[in-house]
C-alpha cells in the first residue's frame, strides 16, 4: 500500500512550488504528477491531419514523491502518514498528528 494515491490532496514541501497544493493525477514508483504543479513549457509542432495546433503549451511535470505531503483538512497543513489494521482486518492510512483515518 502506498502512502500517496491518485486523487489525494497534497501540499508541496520543497522546490519552486513550495506551499502550493493540488490533486494527484498519477503516481509512479518515486514520483507523482500533481495538477497545476511543476509546470513546464512544451513546444509542439502543428499537425493539421490530426487537428493539433502548433505553439507553446503548459505541461505538468512529475515531482519527487518525497517533496509532497498529504494535506490534512483538519489542521490545514501537510501531515505524515502511518498504517494500521482495523478490527475488521482492513489496512488503512491514518494521519500521525491526530490519528484520523484517511481511507474510509
Amino acid at each position: 500500500m502506498k502512502r500517496i494515491k491518485k486523487g489525494d490532496q497534497v501540499i508541496v514541501i520543497a522546490g519552486k512550488d513550495k506551499g502550493r497544493q493540488g490533486t494527484v493525477l498519477k503516481v509512479d514508483d518515486d514520483s507523482v504528477l500533481v495538477e497545476a504543479i511543476n509546470m513546464a513549457k512544451k513546444h509542439t509542432k502543428a499537425n493539421p491531419m490530426a487537428g493539433v495546433e502548433g505553439g507553446i503549451v503548459d505541461k505538468a511535470m512529475p515531482i519527487n514523491i518525497s517533496n509532497v505531503m498529504l494535506f490534512n483538512s483538519m489542521t490545514n497543513k501537510g501531515d505524515r502518514i502511518g498504517f494500521k489494521t482495523l478490527e475488521d482486518g482492513r489496512k488503512v492510512r491514518y494521519f500521525k498528528s491526530n490519528g484520523e483515518v484517511v481511507d474510509v
